[in-house]
C-alpha cells in the first residue's frame, strides 16, 4: 500500500527548501529514532513496523498531481519542486529485528543519508513506528496476562480509521496476539481470522434456541454461540448446551460461547461447569466487553475458566494508563561526519551523540541482563564485558557489566543505498521470536504493575563525548 510523500508535516518541506537554498542539502546525516519512556507505566516494548517503514522509503516518490498540489500551495519555488521530482531516498537504515523487546532511550532506528533524505522521512516513520510498536506491546501485556489463553484482536469497529484497522491487526500479531476478526487483515497478512455472530442475529430470529439452531445449521463445524442477548445462564447457556447435542448427534461438535457481558470471571465459571456436568468438555468458553490486561488479569486472578479473550476497543486504541501514543522522537546526531546533540533545559529531553550500537549483555543462561550504547566509529577501545556502563542521566550510577557475559549487537543494517537487505521473515516468525525474547527478560520485567525496570547505560567514551559537546556548546 503506497504512502504518498506528502503524509509528512509541513516544516519537513520548508525545512528541506531550506537546506536546498543553502546548498546543504547533500551533507551527510544521521538521525536516530527512539524513545523515551516504557508505555503504559511498564518497563519495555516491542518494536514493529519496520516492514512498512522500509517499503515507504523504497517506494518514496512524488508523483505528478503531488508536485502539483504543491505548487499551488505558493510556497516554493520551481528549483524546489524540480528538486523533489527527481527525490528517492538513497539511504541506510540501521534497526533490530521486529518482534525484539526494546527499551527507552537506546535507538531504534538510525537513518543515514544526505540531510535531505534523512529529514523529509522523520513524520512518516515517527508514524509508522510509534503506532505499531506501541500495539505490539499492548498485545504483549495482553498475552502475559492471559497466559495460556488465547486472545484475539476484535478491534476493527474501534480502530483509527482503516489504515488502524489494519495496522493494529499487522502489530498485535507480532506481540502475539495471532489472530483477527478483521478479514481484509488477514488476506494481506496472512492472519487466521475468527469470530461469531452479533446479538443482532439472535433477535433476528423468534426466539434464542431459534437462532442458535439457525447458526449451527450454517456452520456446523465451528459454531460459537454469543449466549447473553437475554440472560445467560438461564436461557443463553442452557440454549447452547441443546444445540451442542443436537450438533454432536449429526457428527459434530459446538466450538464454543462467547460471554459479552456481566461478571466474566463468574459466568465462565459457571459456563464452565454447565457444559462439563452435560459431558461438553471441549467446549471453549470466549470473553469479550472492553477487556485490557487489567481485567483480563482480574478475571484469571478470580478464578475464572475463560479459554479465549476477543480484545477490541482497548488493544486497537491502545488505551490504558501511560498508552495512548508512544512518545517516540526523532533527533539529529551527526551532521557533516561531526557527532552532535541537543542540549536543554529539561534534562530529560537532552540527546546522545554520534552513531551508536545497541550492545545487550546476555548471560550464561541466556537472560538479558542490560543494555548498552557505545560509539560506532571512535578510536578509543570499544565496550566489552567488565566494563563500567554509565546512567546517562545520572553518571554517578554505573553497573559493571559481568566477565562471563556475551554482548551481542541488537541492531543490523536493514536497508542500505536505499534497498532492503533481506525479505522480511512471516509475522508468524516474528511472533514467536517476540515470545522467546519476552521470556529471556529479567524476573519481574512483565509485570503489569511495578515492574522491574531493565537497565539501558553508556560507555564511557559516549559519556564522555557528551561532556565534551555540552561544554563547547556552554563555552
Amino acid at each position: 500500500m503506497r504512502i504518498s510523500p506528502l503524509m509528512t508535516d509541513l516544516y519537513e518541506l520548508t525545512m528541506l527548501a531550506g537546506y536546498l537554498r543553502e546548498g546543504m542539502e547533500t551533507r551527510p546525516a544521521a538521525f536516530d529514532l527512539y524513545f523515551r519512556a516504557a508505555p503504559y507505566r511498564g518497563s519495555y516494548a516491542v518494536f514493529a513496523g519496520l516492514q512498512p517503514a522500509l517499503d515507504y522509503l523504497a517506494g518514496l516518490r512524488f508523483a505528478p498531481e503531488e508536485l502539483a498540489y504543491l505548487q499551488r500551495l505558493e510556497l516554493f519555488d520551481q528549483r524546489f519542486l524540480d528538486f523533489l521530482r527527481d527525490f528517492r531516498f538513497r539511504g541506510r537504515v540501521t534497526a533490530p529485528r521486529e518482534g525484539e523487546v526494546v527499551f527507552p532511550g537506546e535507538p531504534l532506528l538510525t537513518v543515514e543519508g544526505t540531510l535531505a533524505e534523512a529529514q523529509l522521512v522523520e513524520s512518516a516513520l515517527l508514524n509508522i513506528i510509534n503506532f505499531q510498536t506501541l500495539v505490539a506491546t499492548k498485545a504483549a501485556r495482553l498475552t502475559t496476562a492471559a497466559g495460556d489463553a488465547e486472545v484475539i484482536e476484535f478491534g476493527l469497529r474501534r480502530a483509527q480509521g482503516p489504515d488502524g484497522g489494519l495496522s493494529v491487526a499487522r502489530a498485535a500479531c507480532i506481540g502475539g496476539v495471532r489472530s483477527t476478526s478483521n478479514v481484509w487483515a488477514g488476506q494481506l497478512f496472512d492472519l487466521p481470522v475468527k469470530g461469531t455472530h452479533a446479538h443482532s442475529w439472535v433477535m433476528a430470529f423468534p426466539d434464542e434456541l431459534t437462532a442458535f439452531r439457525a447458526y449451527a445449521a450454517a456452520f456446523p463445524e465451528g459454531s460459537v454461540l454469543l449466549v447473553d442477548t437475554y440472560d445467560t445462564l438461564i436461557s443463553g447457556i442452557p440454549h447452547a448446551i441443546t444445540v451442542a447435542g443436537e450438533l454432536r448427534a449429526k457428527g459434530f461438535e459446538l466450538r464454543g460461547i462467547r460471554l459479552d457481558s456481566g461478571d466474566l470471571a463468574y459466568l465462565s465459571r459457571e459456563a464452565r461447569r454447565m457444559f462439563d456436568d452435560a459431558g461438553f468438555l471441549a467446549v471453549k468458553i470466549v470473553a469479550s466487553n472492553e477487556l485490557d490486561e487489567g481485567v483480563i488479569a482480574a478475571i484469571m486472578a478470580d478464578g475464572g475458566r475463560v479459554d479465549i479473550y476477543g480484545v477490541g476497543t482497548r488493544l486497537a486504541t491502545c488505551a490504558g494508563d501511560g498508552g495512548g501514543a508512544l512518545g517516540g522522537v526523532y533527533k539529529l546526531v551527526e551532521i557533516g561526519g561531526r557527532p552532535c546533540l541537543k542540549t536543554t533545559s529539561d534534562p530529560a529531553k537532552a540527546t546522545l551523540p554520534g552513531r551508536k550500537r545497541v550492545l545487550r549483555a546476555v548471560d550464561p543462561a541466556g537472560r538479558l541482563i542490560m543494555d548498552v550504547l557505545d560509539l560506532v566509529d571512535d578510536p578509543g577501545e570499544p565496550f566489552r564485558s567488565g566494563a563500567t556502563a554509565f546512567d546517562p542521566a545520572n553518571p554517578q550510577r554505573c553497573k559493571v557489566v559481568p566477565v562471563d557475559c556475551d554482548l551481542v549487537d541488537c541492531r543490523a543494517v536493514v536497508m542500505d543505498d536505499g534497498e532492503q537487505r533481506e525479505p522480511a521473515p512471516p509475522l508468524m516468525a516474528m511472533a514467536d521470536y517476540c515470545a522467546r525474547q519476552l521470556a529471556r527478560l529479567p524476573e519481574g520485567s512483565l509485570r503489569l504493575i511495578n515492574p522491574h525496570r531493565y537497565k539501558v547505560g553508556v560507555s564511557r567514551r559516549l559519556l564522555a563525548l557528551r561532556e565534551q559537546l555540552i561544554a563547547t556548546v556552554e563555552a
